[in-house]
């Protein structure tokens, strides 16, 4: 049964993306406001939660109840602070400057794994971009200070970033914007040791379709992923694939590039999904639940 989208909030002309529920409201970046947003469903109403955030992509809380972002184009993690300030983390890969972060997810520990692709910064070019697309591990060791930890060794272009509950796999994005390229949703086994074991394809995307750009978990440990375009493909999709990268489902999304997708509301059973264009959109009754 097709999933019933509605419109929220948008298009406001550049990029939604990092959705996150905070337990009332929902929290996303919006490139057409240069904000994060967040949006009361219990009011209907959109507010500006921090103003003057341009370029920010991926967004998470922490255990320490603090929001994260990924502030791709000025290639640095914040962490926004509850007094109102915010705090660029500290943070270099054997002295060197990361690339782009795009998205990132918490564990347990408040350890931050996030995606590093080659994309482009604005601003000063203080360093060259890193010689590969990873991802990177951040673990503090201070109240700004933070140490890198390179984590893949075979990704090109890795988007969308995610634990598994039990925080044994790590899913990839691997995510390519070449038109002859291929992307794929990848698993990783987390050793013992905190490494990865080698990875293993879970589903792998047609010649020049858009890869995933933002995925979740769903109740049931499945994966819940916002991927495709009109440009190619079967077009612009929202996909639930099981664990181990059974398509169980694949929904029309209700606007071109779909970038990222959240559960919220009370129970948690509506799913919010952002867009390229700006929008904001939600789709109660999917039988899904965070």
């Amino acid at each position: 049964m097709a999933w019933d989208f509605e419109p929220v909030a948008g298009p406001t002309g550049g990029l939604t993306d990092g959705l996150v529920w905070d337990g009332q409201g929902l929290i996303y970046a919006d490139m057409g406001s240069s904000a994060i947003q967040r949006y009361d469903p219990t009011t209907n109403r959109v507010t500006v939660l921090r103003p003057f955030w341009t370029r920010m992509k991926g967004l998470a809380l922490g255990p320490d109840g603090m929001l994260y972002g990924c502030q791709s184009g000025s290639r640095r993690l914040v962490r926004f602070n509850q007094d109102g300030s915010a705090s660029p983390l500290q943070a270099r890969l054997d002295g060197q400057m990361h690339n782009a972060p795009d998205d990132l997810v918490i564990d347990r520990r408040g350890r931050i794994w996030f995606s590093d692709p080659h994309d482009e910064a604005r601003g000063p070019e203080v360093r060259p971009m890193l010689d590969h697309a990873s991802i990177l591990r951040a673990e503090r060791t201070g109240w700004s200070m933070w140490t890198l930890e390179r984590i893949t060794f075979d990704t090109a272009c890795p988007r969308g970033v995610l634990l598994s509950r039990d925080e044994r796999t790590l899913y990839v994005a691997e995510s390519p914007a070449e038109a002859d390229s291929t992307p794929e949703l990848r698993a990783y086994p987390v050793q013992a040791d905190d490494t990865l074991g080698a990875g293993r394809v879970l589903h792998r995307f047609g010649s020049g379709d858009r890869g995933i750009d933002g995925m979740r978990l769903e109740s049931s440990g499945n994966i819940v992923a916002c991927a495709g375009w009109s440009r190619s493909g079967p077009g612009p999709m929202v996909y639930v694939f099981s664990p181990n990268g059974d398509v169980l489902d694949a929904q029309l999304a209700p606007a071109d590039e779909p970038t990222d997708c959240a559960f919220g509301d009370a129970d948690l059973g509506t799913l919010y999904v952002t867009t390229a264009e700006g929008h904001l959109f939600r789709a109660r009754g999917t039988g899904l639940s965070g």
